[in-house]
């Protein structure tokens, strides 16, 4: 029979357990908060495939888009979508923006990095009459650079450039797009909002994502180009409940997401829409989502 001493002792290791408890508790309550605007820290690597050198949605992307044009990255994250699209689609500048300091940080020490690489690179191949695999094999003991080191999302290639044109073209800021329609005027040819619009959705509601498409159409100038790949609502419900916020607007809801088309084109003026893909391959489950392609 237990006795009054026994009873105790249960509830000294019941309060235990507890405490012990708590700070796992916590440890994820602050995982989920840090990234409530989807500012993953490391995106890149559970988004693509492993065996896929390239972000996927570079292959579905057409060069008129970009080459020789003015373009804006919203959401940027660490900045690697617009780096590669400077160097394979020669865009005349790219500016690509984060809401998270941390985020635009790496994007300018990826943007370092690989312009060393780069530079590295060319040395190489202009200074020695070794075979190819050799000189990348030189490259590699130069830059210390090895397949474990590599930048997923980013696939080397041996177009012509230098750090200095990168740095040129490519520049990182850190801003909240949808904080003022102040100031908007037509500058970009192409602007990319890829994977971000449930998470202006989830922190601002539907008001901000009105924000978001009426910027996006200021900052346009005629002919220009708006790419899209929005998430769709299932993956709204999987992130519902980051914040107090999200939790409240997600309840609040009537733009869904199967609706932007018809919002872009009948409410904020574009004037036409094509799909550039409707599934998209190289990514992992979930990761397969569509994009468009509206013209101003």
């Amino acid at each position: 029979m237990a006795t009054a001493a026994d009873q105790e002792d249960d509830d000294t290791q019941k309060q235990k357990q507890k405490q012990k408890q708590k700070p796992t508790e916590a440890k994820i309550t602050k995982r989920k908060e840090s990234s409530i605007y989807g500012n993953y820290k490391h995106y890149y690597g559970y988004r693509i495939d492993p065996s896929t050198e390239e972000d996927p949605r570079l292959a579905v992307f057409k060069r008129e888009w970009f080459e020789g044009r003015d373009c804006l990255d919203i959401g940027c994250n660490q900045g690697l979508i617009a780096i590669s699209i400077a160097k394979k689609f020669l865009c005349r500048s790219i500016l690509g923006i984060d809401i998270d300091a941390g985020l635009v940080e790496t994007a300018q020490w990826n943007l370092r990095k690989i312009a060393r690489l780069e530079n590295a690179h060319k040395r190489a191949i202009e200074g020695s009459n070794l075979t190819a695999s050799n000189s990348l094999s030189c490259l590699g003991r130069r830059t210390g650079q090895t397949s474990k080191g590599k930048i997923p999302g980013y696939k080397h290639d041996d177009s012509p450039g230098t750090a200095e044109d990168l740095f040129n073209v490519v520049s990182f800021c850190r801003q909240n797009f949808i904080e003022s329609l102040d100031g908007c005027s037509e500058k970009y040819d192409t602007i990319l909002c890829l994977s971000v619009t449930k998470w202006i959705h989830l922190n601002w509601g539907d008001d901000g994502l009105i924000t978001l498409f009426v910027k996006i159409w200021r900052l346009l100038r005629p002919g220009g180009i708006f790419l899209l790949e929005p998430q769709p609502w299932t993956s709204y419900k999987k992130n519902r409940r980051v914040s107090e916020i999200a939790i409240v607007n997600y309840d609040n809801i009537l733009l869904y997401p199967h609706i932007f088309r018809e919002i872009l084109l009948d409410k904020i003026g574009f004037r036409s829409v094509e799909v550039v893909t409707d599934n998209l391959s190289g990514t992992v489950a979930g990761f397969d989502r569509p994009i468009l392609a509206f013209l101003k």
